[in-house]
């Protein structure tokens, strides 16, 4: 299929994720989703959205602002940000509806959500109090004619525009008054006769406290409209030979602070010439997002939701479980020689992986260790842990990623810390992200290594599903550590024949696995193929799929975000399914399955099929040759493809809609029986 034939097939990546958040908005549509989990999906989906137009939809406005651009990416480019901005106006409608419903929910429940026109005498005085105790000094008014451009005020928090009138004269004076959820919190709870829960936004404690926070001024009546804008979120790195990397990476950060504005969501009710002076102070353009919303904005904050006792409104915890062979006494480092390990988290305990930072860091055979960070959690133990190795004399090197989206600053901070200690850090390859997850430990005994889906972040690895692999394959340990040598070396070129690794060759050899499930399709030979990942958008492996699909090789994916590819074409892609689970975890495992002529091949590791980790990244997926964790990475994949609670069809077309169960009762929960296995295999 040539490159002309499969744009017709082939879906913007942009709009593909618009699609995605859409899956994560109906899951708070569901009736048997709890409340409280309804209301979260509703947060995450703000939250996405957040990002997406700080990162994506203001490189797409930077692209089209271009000059030198062809008339035909231009058009592209532009019909693009259009279908992007629709999509956005119709989700928006939707997630109204259903903020809606889920207060009314919430007023059967015995929770109240009030505004500042509807309290007591009792509650008032509440919030007198809390004014002087703890918003006094916190909420300072910038008058509006001060503000050149809005853009210098930080973005992505909650702005009232107030109105403030006075009542002798009529004059009108405009401020803007940020809102410190940050400092305070978004939800206060106030005082009740009764036995019912009341909820108060932290912006209507701003409105009431407006007379308070003017005190000093002539008598005024107020009025007081929210908004909230997004900048871009991309940085100004200089090539300044006199600053080290991370020197340069920390004054990008600080320059994101001073992005474009390209979205701005807005009160509807607020007055016409009012929302004219912020879209003008903002300088925004027709191509970027302008949007009436309701009277409230930021609404990732309902991802914190009080629970008001509504501890029937939330998922049953699941208590991560540790492995076995992570409690025993015995040497962990011996049981890896023994027999390669591995955990799936969250289902399993992300502790057995600091058991075996802890046990390499002060065994005395351990000569030196190496791994990658690509984001590390606040209190990071696997820092750590790679400082006790050092201070036991350890060889340690870390490969820090500064790039790492939004986690520039965190990054920053542990490399001076490690630097400190005496850690060998390694600020990456010139031009490539690190994003491979990997870890090598140096013996005396024998040389283990580590291989992962996902980052080595205690946080993640409560909410994000990853494997990580433990291994002293020799194969597989010595090409790690070539890894290891060519981010240290990007000079040197080594040759992998365990790993698929990238930008070298990993892209050309997965291309090559699907070419022989083709050949065994031709040849009317069993063929397939099943792959879990989280993004494809990469033209030449989609169009090697629908070559596949063409040539009859039965293809199954599960995918969570970006999907670029349209199942279900006759005659281009009828032999390829796509499955998207939305679940209390966030599916982030990468997995790859050929069926290899009855001679299965199982990978794990870093690398989403998008061109960035193809070519742009260094990326690492390894073999699995373990039977039982081959069994489980087919066992993860059938779960999920079979999954009709929260499986959603993937197409292309944005018509995504859930596997239906033959009735209620049959319903499968991919997640939900993932865990039961892993906790009955303990029992």
């Amino acid at each position: 299929m040539t490159k002309n034939n499969i744009t017709k097939h082939y879906v913007e990546r942009d709009v593909s994720w618009m699609y995605f958040n859409h899956r994560i908005l109906n899951e708070a549509g569901k009736d048997n989703v709890p409340l409280l989990e309804r209301l979260s999906f509703l947060g995450i989906y703000s939250n996405n959205l957040d990002e997406f137009f700080r990162v994506r939809v203001a490189s797409l406005s930077r692209t089209v602002d271009n000059s030198s651009l062809d008339k035909a990416t231009s058009h592209s480019l532009k019909n693009c940000l259009k279908a992007i901005n629709r999509l956005n106006e119709e989700y928006s409608k939707e997630y109204d509806e259903a903020l809606h419903k889920l207060r009314h929910l919430l007023k059967e429940k015995g929770v109240d959500l009030v505004d500042e026109q509807n309290l007591s005498d009792a509650q008032k005085q509440f919030l007198i109090d809390l004014f002087y105790d703890k918003l006094n000094g916190l909420v300072n008014p910038i008058w509006l004619a001060n503000i050149d451009d809005i853009c210098s005020l930080e973005d992505n928090s909650i702005h009232l525009l107030v109105e403030k009138k006075e009542i002798q004269t009529g004059k009108s004076k405009y401020a803007i008054v940020k809102v410190p959820d940050k400092q305070v919190g978004r939800w206060i709870t106030l005082p009740s006769d009764n036995n019912r829960s009341v909820i108060i936004y932290l912006d209507d404690v701003v409105r009431f406290c407006l007379p308070l926070i003017f005190l000093g001024f002539k008598e005024s009546s107020y009025k007081a409209y929210s908004f909230k804008f997004t900048k871009d979120a991309e940085m100004e790195i200089g090539n300044d030979q006199d600053y080290s990397t991370l020197e340069r990476i920390a004054v990008g950060v600080d320059s994101r602070k001073k992005g474009d504005a390209v979205r701005v969501i807005y009160d509807k009710a607020m007055p016409k010439q009012m929302k004219k002076k912020i879209i003008e102070r903002l300088g925004m353009t027709e191509l970027d997002t302008s949007l009436a919303g309701g009277r409230y904005q930021n609404h990732k904050d309902l991802m914190s939701f009080p629970s008001c006792g509504m501890t029937d409104e939330k998922y049953e915890k699941w208590a991560p479980i540790m492995k076995p062979v992570f409690l025993q006494p015995e040497s962990l480092l011996d049981s890896i020689r023994e027999h390669d390990q591995f955990i799936h988290v969250p289902y399993h305990s992300f502790d057995g992986y600091i058991r075996l930072l802890r046990e390499a860091a002060i065994k005395p055979e351990v000569k030196s260790i190496k791994t990658t960070l690509y984001r590390l959690a606040k209190d990071s133990k696997v820092v750590k842990a790679l400082i006790s190795a050092a201070r036991n004399g350890k060889k340690v090197t870390a490969v820090v990623e500064l790039l790492a989206r939004f986690d520039e600053e965190s990054n920053i901070k542990w490399s001076k810390r490690m630097q400190k200690e005496g850690i060998n850090v390694i600020f990456g390859v010139e031009g490539l992200k690190v994003h491979s997850k990997l870890l090598h430990i140096e013996s005396t005994k024998g040389n283990i290594a580590c291989i992962g889906t996902g980052n080595f972040h205690e946080g993640n690895a409560k909410v994000y599903t990853d494997y990580l692999m433990m291994t002293s394959r020799s194969k597989i340990v010595n090409e790690v550590a070539k890894v290891f040598d060519f981010i240290d070396k990007p000079y040197i070129k080594p040759r992998f024949s365990e790993l698929l690794v990238s930008p070298s060759a990993m892209k050309t050899r997965i291309l090559r696995m699907i070419d022989t499930e083709i050949r065994f399709a031709k040849a009317h030979k069993e063929a397939w193929i099943k792959i879990k990942i989280n993004h494809i958008t990469d033209m030449d492996m989609i169009n090697k799929l629908y070559e596949a699909s063409r040539a009859g090789v039965k293809i199954d994916i599960l995918v969570r975000g970006n999907c670029s590819l349209m199942t279900g074409i006759k005659g281009v892609s009828d032999n390829i399914r796509c499955v998207g689970i939305i679940d209390r975890y966030l599916e982030h495992s990468r997995i790859l399955i050929f069926c290899n002529g009855g001679h299965n091949r199982f990978f794990i590791g870093s690398a989403d099929w998008m061109p960035r980790n193809l070519v742009n990244r260094v990326e690492v997926m390894s073999p699995v040759y373990d039977e039982g964790m081959c069994a489980d990475l087919m066992r993860t994949i059938d779960y999920g493809l079979d999954d009709t609670s929260n499986g959603h069809i993937v197409t292309g077309t944005g018509a995504d809609h859930l596997q239906k169960p033959l009735d209620e009762q049959s319903a499968f929960r991919s997640q939900e029986e993932l865990y039961k296995y892993y906790k009955n295999e303990q029992s």
